[in-house]
């Protein structure tokens, strides 16, 4: 039976994310090789493989991306700045930093500024601020936009996975307060092609993933069904 389903290339908007604790080198030349055969936008490895992941993808397509104060944002800010400049020297291209939500919850609205804007210009790197939005009210979540917007990031992320994923609401509420501005990743718990449309056609411009291959297997299966 033919499936309908949006047309949208979806490849060029993963971030393609290898994030388990238990990562091994093996994984990430593997997770490079899935991000070149398939022109991902990104890999998103941890800090420690940033050096690994830009020697396998020197003068390819894909990015590299990592992950700063991940998965809790509940370091220092001169600890994430140092894990952000580190990154960049080893070859990040995009840094994915997470917000400190207790400090927002606090009203610490200064310290966060500070932080992400002194990441922003230091780096001079793509910079995506990671909410973790299933932890924030939605005036928590309109606090935390304009945080982001106002110290130069280049995104906002939903969230790391590991408090829960993202929604089709999160999104159509930060298209709403960003009025694309700056770009949004939707990022937790994205299995499906259904679901990576859906977050798509709600507003995302980046799909945070450690299924992409998947997806596009997906996408290849319904290709061949509409053609029957």
């Amino acid at each position: 039976m033919a499936i309908d389903y949006p047309d949208i290339d979806i490849a060029p908007l993963i971030d393609h994310a290898l994030l388990n604790p238990d990562a091994t080198p093996e994984q990430v030349e593997k997770c490079c090789q899935e991000a070149d055969r398939y022109q991902f936008a990104t890999v998103c490895v941890y800090p420690v493989y940033v050096k690994q992941a830009a020697e396998l993808l020197h003068n390819k397509n894909p990015k590299v991306c990592t992950v700063i104060g991940f998965p809790t944002g509940a370091t220092t800010p001169a600890s994430k700045l140092y894990e952000a400049q580190e990154a960049v020297d080893n070859g990040a291209d995009e840094l994915d930093v997470v917000l400190h939500i207790g400090g927002l919850k606090a009203g610490r609205t200064d310290e966060l500024y500070r932080e992400i804007a002194q990441i922003c210009d230091e780096t001079g790197q793509v910079v995506k601020v990671i909410l973790e939005t299933a932890l924030l009210t939605d005036a928590e979540k309109r606090v935390a936009a304009e945080i982001c917007m106002d110290a130069g990031a280049q995104f906002l992320k939903t969230s790391t996975g590991w408090q829960g994923g993202v929604t089709v609401a999160d999104i159509r509420l930060l298209k709403n307060l960003t009025q694309g501005q700056i770009g949004i990743k939707a990022s937790g718990g994205i299995r499906t092609l259904e679901q990576a449309f859906d977050l798509v056609i709600a507003g995302a411009t980046r799909l945070g993933t450690s299924r992409g291959p998947a997806l596009l297997r997906q996408r290849d299966t319904l290709e061949m069904g509409n053609e029957e």
